[in-house]
């Protein structure tokens, strides 16, 4: 017999029109039952455009509806605590944007109830699921280039280049807004997932546009939130990590991982600038000889594609979290990754804070799947 499908609501309309309503109506186990906008027309309109059953206004309604299983919540940092812990109370499993949360303590608190619930919280690392970084990832743990000597990570992208782009809550450092949050929240992930924990961290923030018009009133209001980080990493095996992030450059490199061992090299990347998954080739080298692409193995393709390369990988990502609500337990990358990515960002704007090193707890249980 067939399963049941997992009645899902679909909280936050920007990225959510954009990926996780495509997503959710291209898997076969997900039926989206509702969507959330705070306002009423607004609701109407995307649940008529999307041929969705309930538009709510109410997020305590929409928790209410008994069709609802599942929330997938993809609304600013800043509402992701509350939104979840709501959620989890009232019995749904989570699927929640990064970065995670606030702060650690707010994404622990997730955690905490999502265990006590027997809910299932699921986060969107997608880059888990794009065929080169598989790829990747296998030829790593088969030993391609040996002992890691350094791993570099450049993303350099020209999404908030332009200093006529509006203020709203990205801007804002204290609603979660900023490249760290955008994008580290990412690479602190891949890097946990392909490479290790990480023993210790330096960063450095900065916010070269420092001021955006304000749509409501045309005024410039003052940006707080960091739109380029230079991070250093040191992971527990010793190797150190560069990273380097910036959504202010103009003809940017894009989005490259560069790994170099006693046995090889392996390069990750992508040039492409108006979609962060599409394009991303691999290329590989032993000892001594130049790079050479590697080809991606058709097992590891995406059955179906679609223009926005996002959709494709998060299907995968939606596929792993229905697996994992079937058989009763999360796992990676689920709210254990959410939480140590969390504790990573806030680690890093203490470093910037103090201009210094900052050891990562030991205590701290760091995900090895």
């Amino acid at each position: 017999m067939a399963a049941a499908p997992l009645g899902v609501a679909i909280v936050g309309t920007g990225f959510g029109q954009k990926v996780h309503i495509p997503g959710f109506q291209a898997h076969h186990r997900t039926e989206i039952v509702a969507v959330y906008h705070r306002d009423a027309e607004k609701a109407a309109a995307i649940a008529a455009a999307h041929a969705i059953p309930h538009a709510i206004a109410d997020f305590e309604a929409l928790l209410a509806l008994p069709k609802v299983d599942a929330v997938s919540i993809s609304t600013p940092p800043f509402l992701h605590h509350d939104m979840a812990i709501a959620a989890l109370r009232a019995g749904k499993h989570v699927l929640l944007e990064k970065p995670t949360a606030l702060s650690v303590a707010e994404a622990r608190a997730i955690q905490t109830l999502a265990q006590q619930q027997h809910k299932v919280v699921g986060l969107d690392f997608e880059f888990r699921f794009v065929p080169a970084w598989q790829r990747l990832s296998e030829l790593l743990a088969e030993g391609f280039v040996g002992e890691p000597r350094l791993v570099n990570v450049d993303w350099m992208v020209p999404g908030r280049a332009n200093p006529d782009r509006p203020w709203n809550w990205y801007a804002r450092r204290d609603q979660g807004g900023g490249a760290l949050g955008a994008f580290a929240s990412h690479t602190f992930d891949y890097i946990a997932w392909l490479f290790g924990p990480v023993q210790r961290l330096c960063a450095n923030l900065t916010t070269a546009i420092a001021e955006r018009p304000d749509p409501s009133t045309g005024e410039c209001k003052p940006v707080d939130a960091d739109d380029t980080c230079t991070l250093m990493l040191e992971l527990t095996n010793g190797c150190p990590v560069q990273i380097t992030i910036s959504s202010v450059t103009y003809a940017g490199r894009g989005h490259w991982v560069e790994v170099y061992g006693d046995r090889g090299t392996l390069v990750l990347g992508s040039d492409n600038l108006s979609d962060y998954v599409h394009g991303f080739t691999l290329h590989g080298a032993e000892a001594g000889q130049p790079l050479a692409p590697l080809p991606i193995p058709e097992r590891l393709a995406f059955p179906k594609t679609w223009d926005d390369g996002r959709i494709a990988p998060f299907v995968r990502v939606v596929n792993h979290w229905v697996d994992c609500i079937d058989h009763g337990h999360a796992q990676a990358p689920a709210i254990a990754e959410g939480v140590y990515s969390q504790l990573l960002m806030d680690l890093a704007h203490q470093s910037h804070q103090q201009r210094a090193w900052v050891d990562v707890p030991t205590e701290v249980d760091v995900p090895t799947e």
